[in-house]
This record gives C-alpha cells, sequence and structure tokens, in this order.
C-alpha cells in the first residue's frame, strides 16, 4: 500500500507538516517522522480544513467574484464563510450543485501547494479580498514578516495549512446546511453567508454520521418541545424560554429529585437576590475576568450586576456568622437563577439561553477535606448520570487559562489536589491544558447520549481565590483564623440545558417518573348515561392522590384517535374504560411501547405502577 493510500501529512519535532515538506531538509529521513492517518483525529480535522477549500474553489467557479472569510475545521465539519457580492444569494437548495463542483475538482487531482510570502506580496495577492487584507494587515502590524498561500489550481488562500496533498484525497463529503454569520463574529460587520460541510475518511463513517444528524433532527428538542407542549420560544424574549405547564411538570420533577439527593447528602439550600452592587463583582474578580457577559442597571443612580452565577451570594451568607473548623464542610446548594449575555446568533432553544436555572452548591472546606470532599461530588455525579438517567460519561481535567488570578504555587497546588482525587478513584480522564475557570481548576463531565453525542454538564471547581478576596475564614483547632477552600459544582449545569439534553436523549419519551403526563385516561363515551366519564374522574382523583400526573381525553373523537394522539404525546400508560371496565370496576390498560396489556384490576395497575423506577420516592 502506498503513502498515498495510508497518509495525508506527517508530524516532525512536534510539528504537523504537509506531505510535500518533508523533503525539505530531509526531514522525511528525519528520527521521529510519525504519518498522520486520515482517520485519525489529527487527519480527519486535515481532511475537513481542506474541504473546505475545495467547498471555496467550487463556490468560486459558479459564482466568480466571491470573497472569502474564514474556514475552519470544527467538531465533526467544516464551515466557511462567503460574501457572494452582487446580491447573490445561496440556499440549501444550491448546496447539491456545489457539491458536484467539488467532486469534479476532487477527480482533477489538483495538486495543493504551499508558498511563503511576505506580508507586502501577500497583500498584493489578495488585494482585492477585503477580508484576507484586513488579516494580513493586521499579523504585519504584529510584526510577523511572512505568510502562507496555499493553491490548488486556479483558487489561492491564506492558510496556515497543512493540509491534504492533492483534492482526490478529499472525496467523502456532504455539505449540510447555510447560516448568517458576521464577519469575525461582530455585529458591527457585514453579514456573510456560512455554508457548513462535514468529511470523513471512509463512505461508511459519512453515511453513520449522517445518519445520526438524520436521527438528531428528530430528537430535536425545538421541535418536541412544540409538539409535547413543554415550552414555547418568543422574539419578545430573545433567549428567554417559556415554560408551559407541562414543561414546568418536567422541570419541577428534575428539581424535587435534585433537592432530595442533595439533602440526603448534606446540603442546604439557600436563597440568594438576582441583582447585586456592581462593588460584589468587582471585589470577586468577574468584573474584569466576566463582564461582557454580563447585564447592568442602576438603583437609586447607583451601579449594579443581575447576576451571572451564585458563588458571591454565597460568600454573603457563609459571612454572616463567625465559623469553626467543626462546621466544615458547609455545603450551601442554590437553584438560582442567572442571567447572562449571549450574542443572539448562538442562542439555540434551551441549549443556549440567556436566563437560567444552575443548580449550584458552594462548599467551604479545610485544605485537608480537598480530596474526600471532592470524591464524595464525583460520586453523587456518577449516581445523577449513571444510575438515574443511563448516561455514559467522561470526564476532563481542566488547567489554568491565560486569564486567571492567583498565584502559581496556588493553581499548581489546585490541580494537584484535582488530579489525586481522580486517580484515587481510578477515574479515566484527559486533560484540557487552559480551559479552566479564572479562579481556579476544574473537573467537567461530558455525558454520552444515547446516538453517540456529547454534552458538557457537571463540573467540579476548586478555588483557592475568592475566599480570600473576600475575606472569608473559618476559626481552626488552633484557635487561630483560616482561609478556607471553595469548591463551586454543578450536577445538572443548567436545569433548563440539561431538560433540553433529557428531551432529545429520550426523543421526547420521558421515562415513567419524568413524564409530564403518567397516565392519559380514555372514557369510550362521554355521556352521563354511559358512566364511563364519572369513572374516569373517580380514577384520575385516586392517581392524583397518589401523587400521580394525570389526564382525561373526554374530546368527541373516535377512540382510536385518541389513543394515536396518547400515543404522540408519548404519555407512559394509557387507560382506557369502557362498559366493561366501568361495570367491574377494572382497566383496560395500554403501554407506549408494549402496547394493549389488557385488562385488570385497579389494584393490580398500581403494582404495575409501583414496579417502575422513582428515584424521587426513593
Amino acid at each position: 500500500m502506498s503513502k498515498k493510500d495510508k497518509y495525508i501529512a506527517a508530524k516532525v519535532n512536534d510539528e504537523i507538516i504537509d506531505l510535500s515538506r518533508l523533503n525539505e531538509n530531509d526531514n522525511e529521513n528525519a528520527e521521529g517522522v510519525e504519518y498522520i492517518m486520515p482517520e485519525s483525529e489529527a487527519g480527519l480535522e486535515i481532511l475537513r480544513h481542506s474541504c473546505a477549500h475545495l467547498m471555496a474553489q467550487a463556490v468560486e467557479r459558479l459564482y466568480p467574484g466571491t470573497h472569502f472569510g474564514i474556514g475552519p475545521a470544527i467538531k465533526d465539519g467544516f464551515y466557511y464563510d462567503i460574501d457572494l457580492g452582487n446580491n447573490a444569494v445561496i440556499t440549501e437548495n444550491d448546496l447539491a450543485a456545489i457539491e458536484a463542483e467539488m467532486r469534479k475538482i476532487s477527480a482533477q487531482a489538483e495538486i495543493i501547494t504551499r508558498e511563503d510570502l511576505t506580508c507586502d506580496d501577500a497583500l498584493n495577492l489578495f488585494k482585492d479580498d477585503p477580508y484576507k487584507t484586513e488579516l494580513i494587515s493586521e499579523l504585519k502590524e504584529q510584526g510577523v514578516s511572512h505568510v502562507s498561500v496555499y493553491k490548488q489550481g486556479e483558487y489561492k488562500d491564506l492558510c496556515r495549512g497543512p493540509h491534504v496533498p492533492d483534492t482526490s484525497y478529499i472525496k467523502h463529503f456532504k455539505l449540510l446546511s447555510v447560516a448568517g454569520a458576521y464577519w469575525r463574529g461582530s455585529e458591527k460587520n457585514k453579514m456573510l453567508t456560512r455554508i457548513y460541510g462535514t468529511a470523513f475518511a471512509s463512505q461508511d463513517e459519512l453515511k453513520q454520521y449522517l445518519k445520526r444528524m438524520e436521527e438528531a433532527k428528530l430528537r430535536d428538542h425545538r421541535k418536541l418541545g412544540r409538539e409535547l407542549d413543554l415550552f414555547s420560544l418568543h422574539e419578545e424574549g430573545p433567549g428567554f424560554p417559556f415554560f408551559h405547564p407541562k414543561g414546568m411538570a418536567v422541570m419541577n420533577t428534575l428539581i424535587d429529585f435534585w433537592r432530595r439527593e442533595h439533602l440526603k447528602r448534606g446540603y442546604t439550600e439557600i436563597r440568594t437576590p438576582q441583582i447585586l452592587d456592581r462593588e460584589l463583582w468587582i471585589r470577586s474578580g468577574h468584573w474584569d475576568h466576566y463582564r461582557e457577559n454580563m447585564y447592568f442597571t442602576e438603583i437609586d443612580e447607583k451601579p449594579f450586576a443581575i447576576k451571572p452565577m451564585n458563588c458571591p451570594g454565597s460568600i454573603l451568607v457563609y459571612k454572616t456568622q463567625l465559623r469553626s473548623y467543626r462546621d466544615l464542610p458547609m455545603r450551601l446548594a442554590e437553584l438560582g437563577v442567572v442571567h447572562r449575555h449571549e450574542r443572539s446568533g448562538v442562542l439555540h432553544g434551551l441549549m443556549r439561553v440567556r436566563c437560567f436555572t444552575q443548580d449550584d452548591a458552594h462548599t467551604y472546606i479545610t485544605p485537608e477535606q480537598i480530596q474526600s470532599e471532592v470524591m464524595d461530588i464525583m460520586n453523587l455525579d456518577k449516581y445523577f448520570y449513571t444510575n438515574v438517567f443511563g448516561f455514559k460519561y467522561s470526564v476532563e481535567l481542566s488547567t489554568r487559562p491565560e486569564d486567571s488570578m492567583g498565584t502559581d504555587e496556588q493553581w499548581n497546588k489546585a490541580e494537584a489536589a484535582l488530579r489525586s482525587a481522580l486517580e484515587e478513584t481510578g477515574t479515566p480522564y484527559t486533560i484540557n491544558p487552559g480551559d479552566g475557570a479564572f479562579y481556579g481548576p476544574k473537573i467537567d463531565f461530558h455525558l454520552e447520549d444515547c446516538i453517540g453525542r456529547t454534552w458538557q454538564c457537571g463540573t467540579i471547581q476548586l478555588d483557592f481565590q475568592m475566599p480570600g478576596r473576600f475575606g472569608v475564614s473559618y476559626i481552626g483547632e488552633d484557635g487561630a483564623e483560616h482561609t478556607p477552600v471553595l469548591i463551586h459544582r454543578v450536577v445538572f449545569g443548567s436545569v433548563e440545558r440539561f431538560m433540553g439534553i433529557l428531551i432529545e436523549h429520550y426523543a421526547g419519551a420521558f421515562p415513567f417518573w419524568l413524564a409530564p403526563v403518567q397516565i392519559q385516561i380514555i372514557p369510550i363515551a362521554n355521556d352521563e348515561a354511559s358512566g364511563h366519564l364519572a369513572y374516569a374522574k373517580e380514577l384520575k382523583a385516586q392517581f392524583m392522590n397518589a401523587g400521580l400526573r394525570v389526564e382525561i381525553d373526554a374530546r368527541d373523537e373516535k377512540l382510536g384517535r385518541r389513543i394515536r394522539d396518547a400515543q404522540l404525546q408519548k404519555v407512559p400508560y394509557m387507560i382506557v374504560l369502557g362498559d366493561k371496565e366501568t361495570q367491574n370496576k377494572e382497566v383496560a390498560v395500554r403501554e407506549r411501547s408494549k402496547g394493549d396489556l389488557g385488562s385488570m384490576s385497579v389494584e393490580k395497575f398500581k403494582e404495575l405502577l409501583a414496579a417502575e423506577f422513582n428515584p424521587v420516592n426513593k
């Protein structure tokens, strides 16, 4: 098998380079040359970025005069931002034609070459492209002397690379969607056309991905949220979801479960205000490190901020009394509603909002308690994610970011403490360098749903900074004042977002304990003479007294239609009541996945329900 069939790039001295550059300085014979396979993580990134260039070349052929912004590889694919000019428009109906042109170019096996140019030469080369000249000019101002340009056929692009050797390497791709995107993400700039696509090393992998994408569309929580009457989104409140009665039933059940489990584990619940003095956020560090994500207001001509996080409020509660080492760990939990500024272009149903309920807890501990407390939180997370909701999950340790506060010694100590807890529990983890919070490193939990997508939910953040900034203390066993360590942690993360994840994970068919309507009672006749409706009301009262969520469907519709509607609403159990059931005080039961279970006594049905998993009552 030739290298062309196996490799698309090479790694030399920790730098990934084009295969063509291996001949430079005899790199091909250098020790430690590592060839990059197309199916590897690095290989897929190169393949997808090269496919973005392939798409841009096809667009340029079909829409002469097009200018190009940026076209990076992203998770599972790529995109390119383009300025079509001349009022031309690309819609999703045009993607097939662009794909066809891409396949022509792929078949032509256009050689992809790299050339290093001075910034002045590059500015001359791209003099007609305002986006490339802007980028090159900025690099020149930063002191960069040379930039690299990649060419394939008539197409040229400013790019660091690396790329595949020629266009024939790019075979298994699909253009997915079209969206609008402001140049460089700023609403002050021109709106460009963004085309999304994906590419894989094999046709089978591409087919599997597209199948997952189709499944994801069917599971889209925004679509199911409308169909199941859970929540709605309105232009009058962009980024602020409206929850309907059925949606609140799900959310309240999640919260009831959360409260019960935290009470069992020694947490006490607090509530802190939505709006607090700006000075508090300056002291906490949020003003310097998080201000662009916050909303502000004035009260009596004094500046205040709407809280984006719950931690400063928790600290003020802690400081209302003198604390002793005997009081620690002190676990203060809060279901706090927070507001964070998000650009309109990134808002997405319940997944990305401007207002949400954060299931926070702030635990104040001595340095000696760090490992045991972190391990306890990890056990709580495992119970929630695996035992209750059935998720697989992976763990990341995120280390110090560039924008941070505190000393090297504090950060090294905090990172070592989290590593120790992970290793003590035998938890596999990867390092996510530079992605910690500005006040401390963190352990992040990434859940995998039933179609293989991952979602970052829980986090455990170790903070040596904020307690000192607020003068938080406790009296130690030696009678002296000490500064506690603060753990910030969430399990759901955002209750709203977690609910959105669950909607998609279960495709709206919530398990019995979470279902907004657990039992739908369907009387065949709704007249008084039959007694069907009266018996339905009697059963509803019984079940509701037992804490179950029950509805009666007595519409003037055929029985089949009402059963079908209950099925579409994904109700776990349906009870059909006719003459026989009414006379014998029985119930004819249907289960949403098993179908008709036949007639049975009410007591037997209650036993069936009692066997359903219900962590709220556990």
